[in-house]
């Protein structure tokens, strides 16, 4: 096999540089990561508030660099109001009070950061933890698949209107704005009656929506929760989440390209978490069927759990696998990296393994490293016809075991090796806060 994947990484050396959509994980001719990313928030004093945003924002409202802004509360954008914020703005979520913004369906966002000046929100406390504040919801009026045309996120975040946490409806091409050189730290508040928030929520967001370049992390919810809609995601970081990664749920129909996930098993939730979660619905009752069912497309991912030993890990019990599929949901994965999962990917018990379902769950030319196992069927403990279905050569998956410093994103693959050396700064020498 050693031979097999070495002789494999030579060809796709040729091939990448003749045809650069062949390569797996993330990639760029640049390092994207650069200037605008930041592994080590807890290290970087970020001042003090000079300016309280609070209650309802209700007329075109620009925020400034100059000043530092505390989310007090929940503060919601509506009645068809702008909120822009410029390049290198700093807003804070207030740990009291559960900061948190919401952009309701009629408002818009344009967060336009710029690689060299990101725009950061993160918490307001002295020593910062996953879950110090609330987070930032974005509810557009595209589809849901829920009956009717929309529904209404519950968080107890009291709005002056109903229809402000309202979102879904028929339009798909919606616009809500644009968040790009955006960063998310320490959001994911936990709630006694609500449970978790998450630290970007993207409810009913339409494609017309510009969503690049978006960086969550330690987040005590899941750092990127999706529920229906119909949006394009490119460039996102997930950094040490204590939930997922990207959850896909209530008929999410999503593209999601060239981004990275880096967990670490110490960080998890007590009931395991995932690199995506992939769902159409949480209550069948709740579900008009005659509408789409989530579909996700996945490419050039990056999907690495790091730990000190991972057969110990594993034998504990603190390592997950990377994808959860649920059943009626779909998801066609090509081009990633998937490393040190327990599996890598699993099907839930409820899937009928059969071609009608495996047609809906494509895996093709992934780099499986390092997992404890690769593709299996919840709570069966044979899995050979699905290794079998996924490994033939048709689908161009290759299976390895290596380190991660070794084999992570494009190590064989000279043209990037700003990436590769980054990243695997990250994976060798700890550069991140405890």
């Amino acid at each position: 096999m050693k031979i097999f994947t070495q002789t494999f990484c030579l060809f796709l050396f040729v091939a990448c540089n003749i045809f650069a959509q062949q390569e797996k994980g993330i990639y760029g001719a640049d390092n994207w990561l650069n200037n605008w990313t930041e592994f080590r928030p807890a290290q970087i004093e970020q001042g003090k508030p000079t300016q309280i945003l609070t209650g309802n924002i209700t007329k075109d409202t620009k925020l400034y660099k100059r000043d530092i802004y505390l989310l007090l509360g929940s503060v919601f954008v509506t009645d068809s109001t702008t909120l822009t914020i410029e390049p290198g703005t700093v807003i804070i979520g207030d740990y009291k009070t559960n900061g948190s913004l919401i952009i309701s369906k009629s408002a818009k966002i344009i967060a336009d950061g710029l690689e060299t000046d990101p725009i950061v929100f993160t918490s307001n406390r002295s020593v910062k933890k996953e879950g110090d504040w609330g987070g930032i919801f974005i509810l557009g009026d595209a589809p849901i698949n829920k009956f009717g045309n929309g529904s209404a996120i519950n968080y107890g975040l009291r709005p002056s209107s109903p229809d402000n946490i309202n979102y879904g409806g028929n339009n798909a091409t919606s616009d809500s704005g644009i968040l790009r050189y955006v960063r998310i730290e320490y959001a994911g508040k936990r709630t006694k009656e609500y449970g978790y928030f998450n630290s970007l929520t993207l409810a009913g967001v339409g494609s017309k929506t510009i969503l690049e370049n978006i960086m969550v992390s330690y987040s005590e919810g899941n750092s990127f929760n999706i529920i229906g809609g119909e949006l394009n995601l490119d460039k996102m970081v997930s950094f040490r989440t204590k939930s997922n990664d990207y959850e896909f749920n209530y008929g999410t129909q999503c593209n999601i390209t060239n981004s990275l996930a880096i967990r670490s098993p110490y960080v998890s939730g007590a009931d395991g978490s995932r690199s995506l979660f992939v769902a159409s619905y949480d209550k069948k009752e709740e579900i008009d069927f005659n509408k789409k069912g989530t579909l996700v497309k996945a490419e050039n991912l990056t999907l690495i759990n790091v730990t000190d030993n991972l057969a110990s890990d594993i034998s504990v019990g603190l390592v997950k696998e990377a994808i959860y599929v649920s059943k009626d949901a779909a998801i066609h994965v090509s081009k990633s990296v998937i490393s040190g999962f327990n599996p890598a990917v699993i099907l839930d018990d409820n899937i009928k393994i059969n071609n009608a379902n495996l047609e809906k769950i494509k895996l093709s030319d992934m780099y499986f490293n390092n997992c404890n196992g690769n593709i299996f069927s919840a709570y069966n403990s044979n899995n050979e016809d699905l290794e079998n279905w996924y490994g033939n050569r048709a689908f161009f998956n290759v299976y390895s075991k290596g380190s991660d410093v070794e084999t992570f994103i494009d190590s064989h693959n000279s043209r990037y090796p700003d990436f590769r050396l980054r990243i695997n700064k990250i994976i060798a020498s700890n550069e991140y806060d405890d």
